[in-house]
């Protein structure tokens, strides 16, 4: 399904570039600043994550745990028939027995799962998630150039990075918690993004090979028929993909509500980038060719 009027995406494409630096600036002041606020899995410590029967109160919790001998306060969640205990230390065994003890007086149908990270696991699992996201990345990159361009590769791996980059920016910036589910959720978007941009520049080379364009206003046009023919298709993927996360993250457990609102913003961020950030700026990358060249190339 098309649009029947071609929009000038390539002219709107301004206004988001500079809302998207915008964000960009702000979530690296923020990431410089603050840094990210890291869970248990990225940093040494304990994290309680406990199933209950019935509601508790903050003030029930807190002094159900208060004689654990632990020097720090520990930072305490509270969902629905669920509590999540975070110590930035690690629990020992005796610790553990007396906190189970102490919540089980106040619900005796009540569940534990204690999770404990060292400081050197704590550092390998935050350096294999960059290397996971660097690598995909670079695949990427092989991938795109071989079977388009560079051109396209590059403008396909900016657009993706934005993505990527936006989610860590909104985190960083509302100092939302980042976990294992977290950086899962970054390469999901990853893959997302990527599937749509590709569907895009695939449009952009078809009608490259048959169309004649001699100046930038012809590319121009090019670039805005591309998106226009491929927009309802990016729209409906973009749309069912937010409907299932947004309700992961009303409706789903405490354990994905970072990996669901990740996704979410994530989904929002991908929605326009490969619209009006990947194709234009592939048309600037495009600007300095000759058209000549541009069509034995494309």
């Amino acid at each position: 399904m098309h649009f029947k009027r071609e929009f000038d995406f390539v002219h709107l494409s301004k206004y988001f570039y500079i809302f998207s630096i915008a964000l960009t600036v702000a979530g690296l002041i923020f990431l410089a600043t603050f840094g990210l606020n890291y869970s248990v899995d990225f940093k040494a410590g304990s994290n309680v994550d406990i199933s209950l029967s019935k509601n508790l109160t903050q003030e029930q919790v807190e002094a159900a745990i208060k004689d654990l001998g632990v020097t720090h306060e520990p930072s305490i969640s509270l969902g629905q028939e669920r509590v999540n205990i975070r110590y930035d230390k690690e629990l020992t065994e005796d610790q553990s027995e007396a906190l189970k003890a102490g919540i089980t007086k106040l619900d005796d149908k009540a569940s534990f799962e204690i999770n404990t990270v060292d400081t050197e696991m704590a550092k390998e699992l935050a350096r294999n998630a960059i290397y996971a996201v660097l690598i995909s990345c670079l695949g990427i990159i092989i991938y795109v150039s071989i079977r388009f361009e560079w051109r396209f590769a590059l403008a396909a791996i900016v657009s993706l990075l934005h993505d990527a980059f936006m989610v860590v920016a909104v985190f960083s910036i509302f100092r939302l918690e980042v976990d294992l589910t977290f950086i899962v959720a970054v390469l999901t978007i990853i893959g997302y993004s990527i599937n749509d941009t590709i569907v895009i520049f695939d449009r952009i080379r078809e009608n490259l090979r048959f169309g004649k364009q001699k100046t930038y206003e012809d590319m121009k046009a090019l670039v805005n028929k591309s998106v226009t023919q491929t927009l309802m298709r990016s729209l409906y993927t973009a749309f069912t993909v937010f409907v299932a996360a947004f309700f992961l993250l009303i409706m789903g457990g405490e354990s994905i509500k970072m990996f669901s609102l990740a996704m979410v913003v994530g989904l929002l961020f991908g929605a326009y980038s490969s619209i009006f950030i990947a194709s234009p700026l592939w048309l600037l990358l495009k600007k300095r060719q000759k058209p000549k060249v541009a069509n034995k190339t494309a």
